[in-house]
């Protein structure tokens, strides 16, 4: 079956990141991509002009929605309208997936029994949190109070995915390792001709080492990564497995891009190719 993915986000009317980067990126790696959107933004290439987060029961009720009807196999979360929307979401997603009825098949290797209910959920229903506070244009995506709940999320989350200086606006790894899950350390950020990513589980840690690519087209790395992830992690395959695949994917819509925009544009989430185009000739009926 198609693996049902969660995305818990907000949206980029430019569409190279949040929500519309999610569903690319899931429909391209197989899944079928769900939305719970937290935030409108109005944003393009060259910032972001506006910001309207979406009320708190209205992001509950697109979660009941979905997960009432279609299913989900994993959850992916980026953006976060409100500290208020974190800890609702934090609570809703802990009371759906905890108890009987998730997906108990899916144990990561590294989880354990610390952390109570919230570790319970993360054993059900693999979540992976995008920690997102900053764009690439340098708009501020989260007030310091919203922030500060992302403690909430990072409990009940399977991996968090920071870049360094999310990482650090978040205490540090020591910290986050504290509250229970995993976490993948982007290393974009750091400087020189290489790219190390680095996850850390209770079981050790691994390292992906790759040139880095030099491009001004960079929107949504963070949100592809992410929901390549957790689309992966949806479909059954091991946690390092999926990092691996959605990396790559990764460095292949940044290899492609569309060359939008005057700032900070899209990758190509489509890698240069019409899919329908090259697949017509299989997929319609005669």
């Amino acid at each position: 079956m198609t693996a049902r993915l969660l995305i818990i986000a907000g949206s980029d009317s430019g569409g190279g990141a949040g929500i519309q980067a999610d569903i690319k990126t899931v429909t391209m790696l197989g899944g079928h991509a769900m939305t719970a959107i937290t935030a409108i933004t109005a944003q393009n290439t060259l910032g972001v002009q506006a910001v309207h987060p979406v009320p708190t029961d209205i992001v509950l009720a697109q979660i009941d929605s979905v997960v009432a009807d279609i299913g989900v196999d994993a959850v992916k979360i980026g953006m976060i309208g409100s500290a208020e929307t974190a800890n609702a979401v934090a609570d809703r997603l802990t009371s759906m997936f905890s108890r009987e009825g998730g997906s108990p098949d899916w144990t990561p290797a590294f989880a354990g029994e610390q952390g109570g209910e919230d570790r319970r959920l993360a054993r059900h229903i693999p979540i992976i949190f995008d920690p997102v506070m900053i764009a690439s244009s340098g708009s501020v995506l989260a007030a310091p109070d919203t922030i500060a709940a992302f403690a909430r999320l990072m409990r009940i989350a399977t991996l968090v995915t920071p870049n360094l200086p999310e990482l650090a606006a978040l205490g540090g790894e020591a910290a986050v390792r504290a509250l229970g899950p995993a976490v993948l350390i982007k290393g974009g950020h750091a400087e020189g001709p290489f790219v190390t990513d680095r996850l850390v589980t209770d079981a050790g840690e691994t390292l992906w080492t790759n040139p880095r690519i030099e491009t001004r087209h960079a929107h949504g790395t963070g949100c592809t990564l992410a929901s390549g992830i957790a689309t992966g992690l949806g479909q059954g395959m091991p946690l390092d497995a999926a990092i691996a695949r959605a990396i790559a994917f990764v460095r292949a819509a940044l290899a492609q891009p569309p060359g939008l925009g005057a700032g900070h544009g899209p990758m190509g989430h489509a890698l240069g190719v019409s899919p329908f185009d090259q697949l017509k000739d299989r997929t319609c009926p005669a």
